[in-house]
């Protein structure tokens, strides 16, 4: 099974990382998930919800999704957790213990964590939105915190790494910051969601830069319409 790595910072677009969240996990897919303190207050802010980074649950973000299938529920619970919780099985579910979810919640601050550590295997890594702030971490090294880590350590391994900054205008010092990560090896996938294939609602450009970003995991999906589809 794949596993994937998702952070989630202080730049605006916090719906991108969760829907993101959301189709990596109908995917089939495992996710480490780190975020920010300033990625949760984004989430306050944008999505009304408070989360408690020193006692996440899931389901804090899960409801929040565009589009909530049979699909997710079977990804993320499984047929024996779902009869077990009933049909409201998110509100029940907490990411400790014995959890059955595919998601691994690692504090920010956690420096040994698994994913601090190349010997640690993943699939990639994604920073989602991904913050100015965020964006310097990476492209000097400075592995002040999980994320940073994190990322320090795909670029070493030379695993994929995306980077999703949503800033808009860039300073010189950020265009610098991206270069910088891009040369190391990570790809940057800026949130420029196109129209080109019949938008219609706020969730079809949320969903072009979220396929984007899965396109560039290797994940399939069915999020949008390809160009000559």
């Amino acid at each position: 099974m794949s596993n994937y790595v998702l952070a989630m910072t202080g730049a605006s677009g916090a719906i991108y990382g969760v829907r993101l969240l959301e189709q990596l996990l109908v995917a089939g897919a495992e996710v480490e998930l780190v975020i920010s303190p300033a990625g949760a207050a984004v989430i306050e802010q944008e999505l009304g919800v408070s989360v408690d980074l020193d006692h996440f649950a899931l389901d804090d973000l899960l409801p929040l999704t565009l589009d909530k299938t049979p699909a997710l529920m079977q990804a993320v619970f499984g047929t024996r957790a779902r009869r077990a919780a009933g049909d409201d099985g998110l509100r029940s579910t907490k990411v400790s213990g014995e959890s059955v979810l595919p998601v691994r919640y690692h504090h920010y601050r956690d420096l040994l964590a698994p994913i601090a550590s190349g010997s640690s295997r993943t699939s990639g890594m994604v920073i989602c939105p991904c913050s100015g702030g965020t964006l310097s971490g990476v492209a000097h090294g400075t592995s002040e915190n999980l994320i940073h880590r994190a990322a320090d350590v795909h670029l070493k391994e030379r695993r994929k790494l995306v980077l999703v900054p949503r800033e808009t205008p860039l300073s010189l010092v950020q265009l610098d910051n991206l270069r910088r990560c891009a040369e190391a090896g990570a790809i940057v996938l800026p949130a420029m969601p196109g129209f080109y294939h019949g938008v219609q609602s706020l969730r079809d450009v949320v969903d072009f830069v979220v396929a984007r970003i899965l396109d560039q995991l290797g994940v399939e999906h069915s999020l949008m319409r390809r160009w000559g589809e």
